[in-house]
Order: structure tokens, then sequence, then C-alpha cells
């Protein structure tokens, strides 16, 4: 098929492979109709990339394949797994365990697409190259998702992507790629590919075939051909005269009409290839054989360009493949799958010949069901959720007891949900439920439907039906249970639902929980006695925790507890030292799946101790992680933190634009770190001595549904704004339960906040004494930010003293800190207060080096400086060794280094 009218398209690839040859990486999607030209464009790109030099690696999506776990990725990179001894070794094990090359532990799919990331940007080491995947809608979800997270990494390799998918596959199936949308032929384009390929043709036939075929390429050719051949109308269907058919449709037809033509046997042949066009040659034609044909079968197929035999067999077209076996009968179907089923070896296909013998199956079978089952558990060890989901699925359909009928279900259901198909899970879970009074099976399938209740409801949804599934197995499987009272504690807490977290602890309270899990349920306890106003209580058990943390080989639902439980003592030097070892543990074991939320927690950690620029770091890769994940919540949660983030650096219309549009869904969703957003914004009025707007705002988080959490912290900048406001009578509530809180956790950051806000509320006899022991306090232990805070409000208070010379010294430090911290907001405050007495307040001086970095520059700068290669940079942030040296290249300029050597002492 020429490219005619194509000409914006062909400049949009020739300018991709152009960047790809100077080291910018890019990927494309081309989307549009069947027939519309995706394919010859993917041609052309790989016409161009070979004659320029390029390698080019080439596969496409097999409807027949979509189940079959990483298939689509074992088609694209099996030639090239002699390379995988170069990466590094988790993400060469998981691409093995994947393709059943070796026995091992269950394959991690975020290891899987990290490898894939890695083998190709190690391939580009050669030459330049070109990826093409034609059909993506076909290609088994885990393959997806291991080539988008490729492609959405590359920054400065050698490397263009190229995607073709149909128009009617979901948005998500190229989410985070450019997508070039190919629409039909306008007139004089769609005359003249007519004319090129049915020159002869009838003017009546002519505009016909033009009016039908709505500019689609593949439809003006075979439509145009095939009413060449017949000369005469009256040889087609009267149907295709009344009203519009679809062009797909029209196409199909066209083959359809074809392959009716051929003689029997070759009609018969042209089905058993089309039933597994990814089975070897000579299985396709022992399965002939088996019919009762022979290869000579094909040949008329063959003749008519219905399909080309060269090694294997490729159909012209997807659609030709789709007439030869939708358009034959059922029974010769299952006669087709059945023959398969019998010449494919138990041991070498068996996933192959149980999904044959699915196909040829339609009554209850538990035979064909167990093999099925097989599938499923072998799917899962090589990490592809999706195909586990239909694999199960398939196996209950097809099962004779209700009881086994519904276990598969359930396993179907948490599977989908794990692929990121919430609506499947859902109502796969509500099936299970339907079928079974097994107390496990039915928890399970409560356990998936609260899982999907926290994306699509809220938190607190999710803890209450989690906490129905706790008491359905509370006393029958401890290890279950555990487990869903950790999920249900977890989930009320972001939604700051005390009450449903209560209900919890009633639930562990009588629980005798496996040993490994004591810590951790202890801890959970904990976090109910916080919640009820008792800290006494609460920071026992919860220190405990990170105690027994700090040892190695434990759980990830340990750490996380440990670190959220810190935030909420005061601790975040352990919490930062803590989550740190977790998040080089996720990132080494490629459990991208807790990267967001382990990000979460240091990046509130890092925020609570100043360090604003490695927040925002930690704030960037979560969002983007999240996203990609499609994790709405943690999304939520990151975004609330980034609005706080620009209220400490003064820039006040992104924070509140932000806020407006974040705000309204992350109260819905993750509470405690929406009020984390709504601190920020009434911080924000407190830098810019709006004292009476940040009160207002700030005692509704004070005394708010998470104000007994970690949003306790707020309490000192809520007693600044009543008494800067002149309103002190509002802090005492706040203050009180403030000092108790920080009299149990016992930190000196948290006493010195109190000895601050003391000082604030003091009459002046006691206010000096106090503003001292708290600077003291803050300049050892509280970190740059907290010092610079206490530093202003103790020079405030000296220059309205007349106590000149120690006001500016105070005022004068905390500028420079605030100026360095980059909050520009803060310092002018200070600034401004120097002006009062009369001192010249010096012109703002630039932020940290440091905070004029991108957050991934300040990753990658962070961990050079630690002495790692780019390689091992490259493992952890889940990027390529080329693109972290991109982003070494771009730092070095703004931190005024030359070489490596030198990051880290300017780290330090």
């Amino acid at each position: 098929m020429s490219l005619v009218g194509r000409d914006v398209e062909q400049a949009r690839v020739q300018g991709l492979l152009t960047d790809a040859r100077d080291a910018r990486s890019g990927a494309l999607g081309l989307r549009g109709a069947p027939g519309i030209g995706k394919s010859v464009l993917l041609d052309h790109a790989v016409s161009i990339a070979e004659a320029e030099g390029m390698q080019v690696i080439r596969g496409a999506g097999i409807e027949s394949d979509y189940e079959l776990a990483y298939g689509g990725l074992h088609q694209l990179l099996f030639p090239h797994l002699g390379r995988l001894d170069a990466l590094p070794s988790p993400q060469a094990t998981a691409l093995r365990c994947a393709f059943g090359l070796v026995e091992g532990d269950d394959a991690n799919r975020f290891l899987i697409s990290a490898g894939t990331l890695s083998l190709l940007a190690e391939l580009a080491e050669d030459a330049p190259l070109l990826l093409v995947v034609d059909d993506l809608q076909w290609l088994d979800q885990g393959s997806v998702e291991a080539l988008l997270f490729a492609a959405r990494r590359f920054v400065a390799d050698p490397i263009a992507v190229l995607f073709a998918v149909r128009d009617t596959s979901v948005p998500s199936v190229i989410a985070g790629v450019e997508v070039l949308d190919l629409s039909g032929l306008a007139a004089p384009e769609a005359s003249r590919l007519l004319d090129g390929h049915a020159p002869q043709l009838a003017e009546r036939m002519r505009t016909r075939v033009l009016a039908e075929s709505g500019g689609n390429p593949l439809a003006i050719i075979e439509l145009g051909a095939s009413r060449l051949a017949a000369r005469d109308a009256d040889e087609f269907d009267p149907a295709e005269q009344v009203g519009p058919l679809p062009v797909t449709r029209r196409v199909q037809e066209a083959f359809r009409h074809q392959i009716i033509k051929l003689p029997t046997p070759a009609q018969r042949a042209l089905l058993a290839a089309a039933a597994d066009t990814a089975a070897p040659l000579a299985t396709i034609l022992h399965v002939i054989e088996a019919l009762g044909g022979a290869a000579g079968d094909l040949a008329p197929a063959e003749h008519d360009r219905l399909v080309r035999i060269d090694g294997r067999i490729t159909f012209r077209h997807p659609l030709v493949r789709a007439a030869a076996y939708q358009d034959a009968p059922l029974h010769r179907r299952i006669e087709v799958h059945r023959a398969y089923a019998e010449a494919l070896r138990a041991d070498a296909d068996a996933d192959r010949r149980a999904w044959h013998l699915a196909a040829a199956t339609t009554q209850p079978d538990e035979a064909v069901a167990a093999e099925l089952e097989g599938v499923a558990e072998r799917a899962w060890h090589r990490g592809g959720a999706m195909a586990v989901c239909a694999a199960y699925e398939r196996a209950g359909r097809l099962s004779a007891d209700r009881e086994l009928k519904a276990r598969r279900i359930a396993r179907a259901s948490q599977a989908a949900f794990d692929a990121g198909k919430a609506d499947r899970a859902a109502r796969l879970a509500a099936e299970a439920l339907a079928l079974t009074t097994d107390t496990g099976v039915r928890a399970d399938a409560i356990y998936t439907r609260g899982a999907v209740e926290y994306e699509r409801t809220s938190p607190r949804a999710d803890a209450e039906l989690t906490l129905e599934a706790a008491a359905l197995v509370r006393d029958t499987d401890p290890e279950r249970a555990a487990l869903t009272l950790y999920e249900a504690a977890h989930a009320a807490r972001h939604g700051a639902a005390h009450d449903v977290l209560q209900r919890a602890a009633d639930l562990m309270r009588g629980f005798s929980p496996p040993e490994h899990w004591e810590p951790v349920v202890a801890a959970l306890l904990g976090w109910a006695e916080l919640f009820a106003g008792r800290p006494k209580l609460a920071v026992g058990p919860m220190r405990d925790l990170d105690t027994v943390t700090r040892g190695d080989g434990l759980d990830l639902m340990h750490r996380i507890t440990a670190g959220l439980g810190g935030l909420m003592i005061a601790d975040e030097d352990g919490v930062v030292a803590g989550t740190e070892d977790m998040l080089a543990v996720v990132r080494a074991t490629g459990a991208l799946g807790w990267v967001p939320y382990t990000l979460n927690v240091l990046a509130v950690a890092r925020l609570l101790r100043g360090e604003f620029a490695d927040a925002r770091a930690c704030v960037a890769e979560g969002v983007s992680v999240s996203d990609e994940l499609g994790n709405t919540t943690e999304s939520l949660a990151h975004r609330s933190v980034e609005v706080w983030l620009h209220a400490v650096s003064g820039d006040e219309a992104r924070c509140r634009a932000l806020a407006e549009e974040v705000l309204p869904r992350a109260r819905t969703r993750h509470r405690v770190n929406a009020e984390i957003a709504a601190w920020g914004l009434g911080m924000l009025d407190l830098s810019a001595r709006r004292f009476k707007d940040a009160l207002d705002r700030l005692e509704q988080v004070c005394l708010g549904p998470a104000s007994r959490d970690l949003l306790v912290r707020a309490v000192p900048d809520l007693v600044e704004a009543a008494v800067r406001g002149g309103m002190p009578d509002r802090a005492h509530g706040p203050m009180a339960a403030f000092r108790d809180w920080a009299e149990h956790v016992d930190r000196p950051l948290a006493t010195g906040l109190v000895l601050r806000c003391r000082a604030l509320l003091a009459d002046d006899g006691d206010a000096d004494a106090l503003y001292a022991r708290a600077l003291r306090l803050h300049e050892r232990q509280g970190g740059p930010y907290e010092h610079a805070r206490t530093q202003l409000v103790y020079g405030e208070w000296l220059r309205r003293r007349r106590r000149r010379a120690e006001a500016r010294g105070h005022l004068a430090a905390a500028v420079s800190a605030f100026e360095r911290l980059g909050a520009q907001l803060w310092a002018e405050r200070a600034r401004g207060e120097l002006a009062a007495f009369g001192e010249r307040g010096d012109e703002p001086q630039p932020s940290g080096p440091l905070t004029l970095l991108t957050p991934q520059e300040l990753q990658v700068v962070r961990l050079a400086a630690d002495g790692q290669t780019n390689k091992e940079i490259a493992a952890q942030l889940f990027l390529s060794p080329r693109t972290v040296g991109h982003h070494l290249y771009k730092a070095y300029p703004k931190l005024g280094v030359t070489a490596r050597a030198e990051l880290a002492l300017l780290v330090r």
C-alpha cells in the first residue's frame, strides 16, 4: 500500500527517528481504525531506520496470545536474551522467570518492566534503536506495561518507540505516550489511491467505493479490487444496499467474500492457521493433517495473497484472520482447537494446550478447569496479573463444583485488581460472594471489594469492608486476619475515620496474631490510643515497632507502619533513616507498588525536617509512579504535600491553584494528607502576616478529624497566628492537647516547639527565658526550618522590646536560613522586621544550590554523591544509564561543579 496522503504522519515519524539518532529518545502511538494505514507507516519507519543503519526490533500483538503472560515481550526480546548478563541481576532474573527460562520466586512485574528498559538501553549502546509494535491492543497486559514503562522513561538514549493501536481500544492502552490519530484520506488522495489499484473501475462503482470506504485506505483498495473483480454490482449481497455499514465490517466482508470462494480444504486450512497464529508452522501443518487435510491446502489462500508463508504463516491483515476464524461454524472451530490440544505437548506447551482445550469445551469440565488453574498459577509466578485473572476466571466458568468455582472466581477477582482492572475485580468479587458460604473465600472477595472501594469511593469504605473480612477469619486464620486488620487500620487512618479504627482495635484486642505480626498489631493499637487522646498509652508500642524494624528481612508492612507511626510521634530522624532503607529495598526488589507509599512517608518526614528540595523530589517521583500505576489516592496524597511545599516556598499562585484542584478530591481519598495541604494554606497566610486568615484555616486543621494524627504539628503555627492576630484565647485548647502530646513523645524538637508556643503566650517576664531554651533545643535538634522559625519569632519579640542588636542577629540569621531553604515569604517577613526598626535588610539572596535542581536531578545528584555509578543509579530509579548521565550533565552547571568528585562535599 503506497503512502498516499500521509505527508504529515511521515514527517512526524521521520522526526522521531532523527531525534533517536541524536540521542533524544521519543515514543509515538499511531491510533486509528483497521486499515487506516498504521501498519504501512510502521513499515515505512522500519525501511528508513534500516536504510540509516539503525537497529530494529519489531513485533505485533496476536489475538490468540492475549492471555499468555509476557508472550508479546518474549517475542520481541527473545533474540537478545544473550545480553541479560549485562543487566542488574534482579532485573535479569525477573525477565528469565517471566519467559519461563528459570524456576524461581514469583516474578515481579515491575522488575520485568525495569529489565525491559535496561535491556533496550543496553542494545542501544551498539547503535540507535527503533522498537516497533503493531496491534498493541492484542499484546498481553504485562508486555504492554513493560514496554510503556520503558518508553516513558527514555530521555537521552538513541531509542525511538512506535506503537500502533486500534481506535476502539481504551485510551489507557497507550497512556503517557504521545498519540497521533489517523483519519481517513481526503477526497483527492482517496481518488488517487483508488485509481492506482482499480484503474478500470466503472465510474458508478468508483463513486460508490469512495463513498463507502470513508477514506480508509485498506477499504478503498479491497472494495475497489472486489468490485473490479466482480464487474457487476448484481454479484454483491443486496443487504449492502440498505444503510451504511462500518468501514471495518465492509473490509472484513470483502475478505470474507475472498475466503468463501476458496476450496473447502483451503478454508479449513486457513481456519487452522487463524486459530493459533503464534504456533510454529510445523504445528499448524500437523493440525491441518489431523483434520484430514494436507500442507498444499494452503496454496489457494497463498495465491490470493490472503496469507504469506515463509517459515511461518502471516496473514495479510488481522481482518483476514478475523474473517477466517469468526465466520467458520462453531463445530469447526471446536474441532480445530481440539486438534491443537492433542498436537501440543503437555510439558512444553502446557499453557497453550490448556487454552485450546478451554476453547474446545462448552460444558463444565473439571479436568480442563484444573489445567487452566495450573496456567493461572504459572502466570502468577511469572508476574502476569491479567493472565492470572483470565485463566482463573475461565477455570471458574468450567468448574462443576460450586465452591471450586467460587474460589477460582475470587482469585480471578484479586488478580484483576492487581492488574488495575477495578471494574472487573468488583464484578468477579460480587459473583464469588454470591456463590459461596466458605468464610475464607468470602473474606478474600470482600477484601478485594474493599481494595476497589479505596480507589473508587474512599479509604473509609475500604476499611469498613476489610473489617468485615477480618471478622470472618479472625478466629480461624490468624495470618489472613492480621493482614486484613492491617489494611483496615491503615485505610481508616488515611481517611481519618477514627471510629472505624477503634472498631479495628476492638477486634485486635481479642486477637492472637502470628508472632511476626505481634509488634505491628501492638503499634496499630497504639494508633487507636493516640487518636482517642491517650498518647501516654500510644507512644511505647509505636516506638517499639520502630526498634523492631531496624533488622533485616522484615515485611514491608512492618516498615511502613513504623514509618507512619514515627511521623505521629515526632521521630523524623528515625523515619528518614528507616524509610530510606525501605526505599532501597523496594527499589532493589522492584516492588514499585510500594514506592509511592514509601516516598509519601519520606516526603512528609523531610518536609518536617525542613529539607524541602528533597521533599519535592520525593513528591515528584511519587506522583509520577502513582499516576503510572493508576493509584489516584496516592497521587492525591503526594500532590497535597506539594501544596504545603508551594506554601513554604511562597509561590502563592501555584499553591492556591493546586489546592483548589486537589483538596476537594483529596478530602474524600486521603484525608490526612488533604489536611497537610490545608495546613500549608494556613502557613502561607501566616508567612504573609495575614494572621486572621491563617488562624481561621489552622483552626479547621487543628480541631479537625486528623488533628490527633501528625497534624498536631500544625498547632505551633496556630498559636503564632492567634498571638500575632491578637486573639490568644483561641490558642489555649489546641495548645493543651499539643503539650500533652509533646510531653509523652518526649522529643527535643517537640519540647522546643512547646517552649516556643509558651513564649508566644507568656508574659514578658517569662518569655525571654522560654525563647532562649527553645532556640537552644532547635539549634541542636529542630532542623534548619524550625530553628529559623524560632529565631524569627524571638527576633520579633526582641525588636518590640527595642533590644536592637540581639534582634538584628536573630532576624538576620533567620533571613539567611530561609533563603537557603527557598522559603521566600518567610525571608521577606524576617527582612521586613529588620526594616521596621531602621535596619536595611540585605538584598534577597539566591536559594541554596540544591534547590535549583529539578526533583529528578536532585535524586541523581544525591546518589552520585554517595559514590554510586550511573548504572547503579539507573537501577535504583528505574532509568537508563544514559538518562542518569543526562541529568548529571544538566545539574553540574547549576551547582557550579565540574566533576563528580565535587558532589559529595557540596551535598554534605
